[in-house]
């Protein structure tokens, strides 16, 4: 199967789910969000973010048992941390995720998650600008 076909499917059933959360739950299908419910012990097994994340786990696997999934890294653990670390500052600094903004938010057309999807692709094309060809690939 074509790449570009399955992105395509790939971004049809995030779109899928994104909208389902939204109108059988009603609630927006953030992921920082969601792990902010299901952190809360109150709230750990009352609420649906924990089957929704779970499920974020568990189907990759399942997908990895009928195909080869190609996946190659070439950072160092150290990077892939510290990548981590910045992109939970980003979150809360953002007060948001990418897919709270950029997939949830934008659908509804909020201004705040424009600009914020805005800032944030711009800021990862300066980063990976700079990293490739400035200090000439680190990892």
């Amino acid at each position: 199967m074509h790449d570009f076909l399955l992105a395509f499917i790939g971004g049809a059933l995030l779109g899928l789910a994104v909208v389902g959360y939204l109108y059988v739950h009603g609630r927006i299908a953030g992921i920082s969000g969601l792990i902010a419910q299901v952190m809360n012990p109150q709230t750990l097994f009352k609420t649906p973010a924990l089957w929704f994340l779970l499920g974020l786990f568990v189907i990759p696997f399942f997908y990895g048992l009928v195909t080869t999934p190609n996946i190659e890294l070439n950072a160092s653990p150290w990077m892939m941390i510290l990548a981590g670390l910045l992109v939970g500052f980003g979150t809360r600094l953002g007060s948001g995720c990418t897919s709270g903004h950029g997939i949830c938010g934008i659908s509804r057309l909020s201004k705040r998650s424009i600009v914020a999807t805005l800032t944030f692709m711009f800021a990862g094309f300066i980063t990976v600008y700079v990293i490739r060809h400035v200090l000439g690939g680190l990892s």
